[in-house]
């Protein structure tokens, strides 16, 4: 996801989003280096590599699990009796949807459409329609072959099913996976890109026309001068983030069951009050969706020429926003308390659902519908997705922009926030697996750097950081998509052993 950050704040003041310059020449090409690495990470193998593990799982699962979207979402609140685990079955899935649900949902959909057209929302769609199939597997895998301490602690996630589920011989495939999950949480998809998310955000609505060189107007920090906003923005956060990492899972979980769907069901309301603006537009736009998937020349102004273009980056956004096949979610959804693997799976699964079928789709219709995508405005970004808001609110009369501008803020933030916390989690949960032995001490230090680097991370220099982080995340997927193709014989077993026995017996039991 953190390329789609990067686009947000591609339009952010640049006294922010470029606070210290790279200027040593060795810093320029190991930055133009690891921008190449990225390219090749996140090129056409991997992204062929999720869509094709997808279509392999879908297919033999036969379509069972999307037939049982209804039960999913009953499962989602009915946690079962004597079950062992951290959390609830809600508690996980609120988990991994802090991490997923976040700035690609607001600027992912954004680029996808800026630059690929109307037709990337379609293909964004097909990813996430063979990503839940992905994401139903993580989360039987995960339960499957997690593993308890003798404190009652749960540990799970493609590092454990890997290791006990393909055998030792394996572990150095699950080594890999915590070494990068561990380097992606502390480098930048939790920490720096994200806080620089929510401190541009703040400062695109309180100081937007902020001169760095007028120290009156900001305050004077590291040799350089910030917005007020921004230096207070950063700290609030940083105050917030230590007081929930430091109470561990329970806490973060806790509050992801608060935050987390009263910024989705937030979010939604307003663009479903956008789009009840502007009904009789909607069958049209989608109409364009379509047509524009496998033609999107005749629909750009020839701006994107090729329907590769647009499959490229709607599937690409598609995978950044709900990051099936990645192996993140997995390590949440092993804490839930449970002992059917593949009740959890289906609970798993309808976190795709609602992060791009739901909320990516609303978006992009909001996007379409307005027209703020048009290659003739020549917006970028968020800057599209502001658009977009102040066009379909403009009947709230002259102040449309400004409530768009605050609404957008506010949403990012508690996006961005909750993305901090759940790769907190995540991150945690690699290194544990690596460090094994005295985990306290390394779990505790951890979490005070990782404080420390959203504290300092509006300060510093993020676009190295975001290529490393789009690099360490990407590594993660190829361990976890290995083990969901060798594993999926034992996916499918499980499944179709559940749905036999379920049907046997009250569907709440």
């Amino acid at each position: 996801m953190t390329n789609v950050v990067q686009a947000a704040l591609s339009a952010a003041p640049e006294a922010v989003a470029q606070t210290v310059e790279a200027g040593s020449g060795v810093l320029a090409k190991l930055t133009d280096r690891i921008e190449a690495i990225d390219g090749i990470v996140w090129g056409v193998p991997l992204i062929a590599a999720i869509l094709v593990t997808g279509l392999i799982l879908t297919c033999m699962l036969r379509f069972r699990h999307l037939l049982n979207l209804k039960a999913a979402f009953r499962y989602m609140f009915h946690t079962e009796e004597g079950t062992a685990g951290d959390v609830s079955a809600f508690g996980a899935l609120c988990t991994a949807l802090s991490a997923t649900i976040g700035t690609g949902n607001i600027v992912g959909v954004a680029t996808a459409i800026g630059t690929g057209g109307p037709g990337a929302l379609f293909w964004m769609e097909v990813a996430a329609f063979f990503g839940m199939a992905t994401k139903y597997a993580e989360g039987l895998l995960a339960v499957k072959y997690r593993t308890f301490t003798a404190d009652g602690r749960v540990l799970g996630g493609p590092f454990y099913y890997i290791e006990k589920g393909l055998g030792k011989k394996w572990k150095p495939l699950a080594v890999l996976f915590a070494f990068f999950g561990t380097l992606a949480g502390i480098m930048g998809i939790g920490t720096i890109t994200q806080i620089h998310g929510i401190t541009s955000a703040v400062q695109r609505y309180f100081d937007p026309g902020f001169d760095p060189a007028n120290a009156a107007t900001g305050l004077s920090l590291f040799g350089t001068t910030y917005p007020v906003s921004v230096v207070v923005s950063g700290l609030v956060v940083s105050v917030c983030v230590g007081l929930v990492v430091i109470g561990g899972l329970k806490r973060i979980a806790k509050v992801s069951t608060v935050v987390v769907p009263f910024m989705a069901v937030f979010y939604l309301v307003v663009i479903a009050f956008l789009l009840l603006g502007h009904l009789p537009k909607i069958v049209p736009a989608l109409d364009l969706i379509v047509r524009s998937a496998f033609n999107p020349a005749a629909f750009t102004g020839g701006v994107v020429g090729t329907v590769f273009i647009s499959i490229q980056k709607g599937v690409a956004r598609g995978i950044f926003s709900n990051e099936a096949g990645l192996g993140s979610a997995p390590i949440a959804a092993a804490a839930a308390r449970t002992n059917e693997p593949a009740r959890q799976g289906l609970v798993c699964m309808t976190g795709t659902f609602i992060d791009t079928i739901v909320i990516c789709t609303m978006t992009g219709l909001a996007i379409v519908v307005t027209g703020a995508w048009e290659p003739a405005l020549g917006l970028k970004g968020v800057d599209i997705t502001i658009e977009a808001f102040t066009r379909g609110l403009a009947f709230l009369g002259p102040h449309s922009g400004g409530i768009a501008g605050f609404f957008l803020m506010t949403a990012l933030t508690f996006f961005a926030f909750t993305t901090i916390l759940g790769w907190d989690y995540y991150s945690e949960k690699c290194l544990e697996y690596l460090v094994g032995t005295h985990r306290r001490v390394w779990i505790s230090v951890y979490r005070v750097l990782y404080v420390a680097v959203v504290f300092i991370g509006p300060y510093l220099t993020v676009s190295l950081v975001w290529d490393m982080a789009d690099v360490f995340n990407g590594l993660m997927a190829f361990p976890n998509l290995i083990a969901l193709v060798l594993l999926s014989p034992v996916v499918a077993r499980t499944t179709f052993d559940f749905l036999k026995r379920t049907r046997e017996r009250p569907a709440d039991a």
